[in-house]
């Protein structure tokens, strides 16, 4: 049985402040309706599949979860990173998590923040690639380039193995500008996009062959794997002690089964926010516009606004997006220093780096609105039927004011329910907790007083979601 295998491991700092660590860009809608996440497995429901699997970071489980849910798609199994290890790792974890339901699974391994506009394209690549999987290859999709691109890593095909493909002759890194164009004018060569089909025996055989350690890790993790529901979460010390890298690096490059399928789909892998321009469609100037944005005299730009109005006068090549807590401005030639950007902010500790104003949580979210000394008010949106934990504060008071739909609050021994326009006020040091017993989502605002005021000023004594931190 084909599996899909969707690695949703990035963090996509070069397209900040939209994407942050922790609710990176490939849980967001940045080229349609859907999350890249959701268009990635979206592209497979015209091959005959098994459930995907999905390798994502611990912290992420709850997002991909919901935007699984509301796909209605049930997955094969949510395998949790506690420590990302880079994509061999990340591969060898699906495989063996597929073998022990199919013995013959063939694995369908796509990164999860790329574009792809011409589906029919991509499943006829990926039926062209099956009878080379079965016949034991490993096989890697080469985008057929349409530009000496230097922010790509290219493959060189090799002696021809019929309909297109090839033998992988070997990969090359990111070249200069000469080199690209001399490899365009070649034809020889084909963007590495980072997708694979390969049996999953194959891809094990080939990595304790080149990688023995890793793969050694990687079924120690997986011997001790435990579950909870679609959660699956290998042992953290095997894992931590995997060593790191790339299916490239660690197989593809050293395998003499290694073969190379040509897709020409209209690929992406949405690197920098460069890429979302050219993709994009295109005012009559060349501007690229979404949310609330008004132009006047401006040309080539990308113009991105999140939360209020953006408008723009005599630009040109740039590249400007607004968030409600930050506005990046940058040359549309210069957007891969955006993740030097995010490291200064990491360096010095600012939320900016990892946190959205809005930060989601399994039960819903909440946002900051206001934050001063000793008090701060939030908005919380609590989705139908969750609970948060049942929880104390140690330094800090909350009220609680219902704007829309139906509040169960327990504080201490008591349980009681909040309509609209209702409040209530939990006192420190009090056990409570707030549930959305509707069908619609509960929102309510939160004024919260008191000498500390920080998301890990909380002890849990009851969670549905497995969580002994902060924030919920």
């Amino acid at each position: 049985m084909l599996v899909p295998v969707l690695l949703s491991g990035g963090v996509g700092s070069r397209l900040w402040p939209v994407s942050r660590e922790a609710y990176p860009k490939q849980f967001l809608p940045l080229a349609s309706e859907l999350s890249m996440l959701q268009e990635t497995l979206a592209r497979t429901d015209g091959l005959e599949a098994a459930p995907p699997l999905v390798v994502c970071n611990e912290e992420h489980r709850f997002l991909v979860a919901e935007q699984l849910r509301q796909l209605a798609v049930a997955p094969g199994a949510i395998i949790l990173e506690r420590e990302g290890r880079n994509t061999a790792p990340a591969v060898a974890l699906a495989a063996l998590r597929a073998l022990a339901t199919d013995p013959e699974a063939t694995l369908l391994v796509l990164p999860a923040d790329h574009i792809i506009h011409d589906r029919a394209a991509f499943a006829a690549a990926v039926d062209a690639a099956l009878p080379l999987a079965a016949d034991g290859h490993l096989v890697t999709f080469g985008v057929v380039p349409t530009s000496p691109e230097t922010g790509y890593g290219y493959l060189r095909r090799g002696e021809a193995l019929g309909d297109g493909a090839a033998r992988l002759d070997r990969f090359v890194e990111k070249p200069d500008r000469s080199t690209a164009e001399a490899y365009l004018a070649s034809g020889e060569y084909l963007w590495n996009a980072g997708m694979f089909l390969l049996r999953a025996d194959s891809y094990l055989a080939e990595l304790e062959r080149q990688a023995p350690a890793m793969a050694a890790s990687c079924r120690e993790a997986m011997d001790g794997v435990s579950g909870d529901g679609d959660f699956l979460r290998p042992d953290a010390e095997a894992l931590a002690a995997c060593p790191s890298d790339s299916i490239d690096y660690a197989v593809m490059e050293g395998t003499d089964r290694g073969a190379v399928v040509p897709l020409d789909c209209g690929w992406s892998d949405v690197g920098a926010w460069s890429t979302l321009w050219d993709v994009s469609a295109h005012d009559g100037d060349g501007n690229v516009l979404h949310g609330d944005v008004i132009v006047e005299d401006s040309r080539d730009s990308y113009l991105r606004a999140e939360s209020r109005l953006l408008a723009a006068a005599g630009v040109e090549n740039l590249v400007v997006v607004e968030t409600a807590d930050a506005v990046l401005v940058a040359g549309r030639d210069q957007v891969q220093d955006v993740k030097r950007i995010v490291e200064r902010l990491r360096t010095a500790g600012r939320s900016e780096a990892t946190l959205h104003q809005r930060v989601y949580r399994p039960w819903g979210s909440y946002e900051s609105l206001i934050v001063a000394e000793r008090f701060q008010v939030k908005r919380i949106v609590v989705n139908p039927g969750e609970t948060l934990s049942l929880q104390m504060h140690h330094h800090r008071a909350e009220h609680w004011i219902v704007v829309h739909g139906t509040a169960e609050v327990t504080c201490e021994d008591r349980t009681f329910m909040l309509g609209e326009d209702e409040s209530t006020y939990i006192p420190l040091g009090h056990k409570h907790r707030l549930a959305n017993p509707g069908k619609i989502p509960l929102e309510l605002i939160e004024v919260q007083s008191g000498s500390y005021l920080g998301e890990d000023d909380i002890v849990r004594f009851q969670d549905a979601y497995g969580r002994g931190g902060a924030a919920g």
